[in-house]
């Protein structure tokens, strides 16, 4: 830790907390400043200006949502634990509504990589599924179809508060996207034997790896999964 990271979390802090009781959505910097007392030069210097600073509240505020992920407790189903994600992704949206836009609401011009880290987080639980033979699609293609749905509902319930009193339509919404990426067990005989299986071996290396062959087999073999999992992009 350098002698400076605990004044730029205070910083985060302060702009966070302004950013929540904030009307329009904005932020002074003038008065982040005087929350934590340093003059402004001691912001530009560690964040560069303002934006570098929302950049950084929104990167803070994945760190808060990766810690309440790994709170949750990781099941023996993958498919369960993929339902309560959902779940906990909205109820982060309700319990942080001015954050929570800052860090899935489309800017230009940031830097901030929350958005893609939880990304990330998504494809590990989706590898899971898929591990276990119950996704239809590759882990980050399914990934980037929930995301969506995820932040559209969040942003959508974010906007008309009353909607997260009642799940029924979130829920709807996740059933349909689900429905989508993930095989029905009572089906799952009738797939593509050859493409489910692709599907399934791949996240299987990801999630454990072999000692049977040598980095160069592994990387020819991760190949061979994707043309059968890709077959369009030759």
């Amino acid at each position: 830790m350098t002698e400076t990271d605990p004044l730029r979390t205070a910083m985060i802090e302060a702009a966070e907390r302004q950013l929540a009781t904030s009307t329009d959505h904005e932020i002074a910097t003038r008065a982040v400043c005087e929350a934590v007392g340093v003059s402004q030069p001691v912001l530009y210097r560690l964040f560069g200006d303002k934006r570098g600073l929302l950049d950084a509240v929104a990167d803070h505020g994945y760190e808060r949502y990766a810690a309440l992920k790994a709170a949750q407790e990781q099941t023996d189903d993958p498919i369960a634990d993929l339902h309560a994600g959902w779940d906990g992704h909205l109820a982060f949206a309700h319990a942080n509504p001015a954050l929570y836009q800052l860090m899935f609401t489309p800017r230009p011009w940031s830097r901030s990589t929350a958005r893609e880290r939880v990304m990330d987080l998504l494809v590990a639980a989706l590898t899971r599924c898929a591990a276990a033979g119950a996704l239809k699609l590759e882990p980050r293609t399914a990934a980037q179809l929930i995301l969506a749905a995820n932040v559209g509902t969040a942003l959508d319930h974010i906007a008309r508060p009353a909607l997260f009193d009642d799940p029924a339509l979130s829920h709807r919404m996740r059933d349909a996207v689900f429905s989508y990426v993930l095989t029905d067990p009572a089906t799952r005989d009738d797939a593509d034997p050859l493409h489910a299986t692709a599907l399934r071996l791949h996240a299987q290396l990801d999630l454990a790896g072999t000692d049977a062959l040598e980095p160069a087999e592994i990387a020819l073999l991760r190949r061979w999964l994707e043309r059968i999992t890709h077959p369009g992009r030759g």
